[in-house]
């Protein structure tokens, strides 16, 4: 009986203890050492995200910063190249016109129709003079730089498309000059046969 007794402990100990040796893998252990250095990893990589962040709005902000100057810039720029245009446009005027309109083969009911045409140029002109003034000078235009910008890039067109026009009617004047001049020599020359 002390055999059977033996055995039985000994089957019923194994029973036990293999489904649980076989179940089990072990207790977790806790290593405190590695759960710090992962914490400070963490930390260190949250105040490297928070700099990146501020970095991207400074940059964000500079970026801004220097569109704004660039469109002041190209608002200055085309200012500038609409100023020298209209300054063409005068010194066209001034010095052409009146060598067009004191030349004696300009007939006198051409005078007025000489004079018109150049006069509706050089209103354009200052009525787009104005125009911009009132875009540079008032806040009642709601407009962003790049808007008053690309409004003032035009105007330099416009102004330049004006020069070429002035500059164009000027050069066919003077050829209708040039060519009465020769006609007048041509038809009043002395004959010597």
């Amino acid at each position: 009986m002390k055999s059977t007794i033996k055995t039985l402990i000994i089957v019923l100990s194994l029973t036990l203890l293999l489904p649980a040796r076989a179940a089990c893998q072990g207790m977790p252990v806790y290593d405190n050492t590695n759960f710090v250095s992962f914490t400070k990893s963490l930390i260190e990589s949250a105040k490297q995200t928070s700099q990146l962040l501020k970095t991207v709005q400074f940059l964000k902000t500079q970026k801004e910063n220097i569109e704004k100057v660039n469109n002041v810039i190209k608002q200055l720029k085309a200012v500038r190249e609409l100023a020298k245009n209209n300054q063409r446009l005068f010194n066209i005027i001034q010095d052409d016109l009146r060598e067009i309109l004191n030349s004696p083969y300009i007939k006198s009911y051409e005078v007025n129709r000489v004079s018109e045409s150049f006069n509706a140029i050089i209103e354009n002109s200052l009525y787009g003079m104005e125009y911009i003034d009132q875009i540079l000078s008032s806040n009642t235009l709601k407009m962003t730089d790049a808007e008053r910008a690309a409004v003032l890039k035009e105007m330099e067109l416009k102004s330049k498309e004006m020069v070429v026009e002035i500059e164009s009617k000027t050069k066919r004047y003077k050829e209708i000059i040039a060519f009465r001049e020769m006609q007048d020599k041509i038809n009043n020359r002395e004959t010597n046969y």
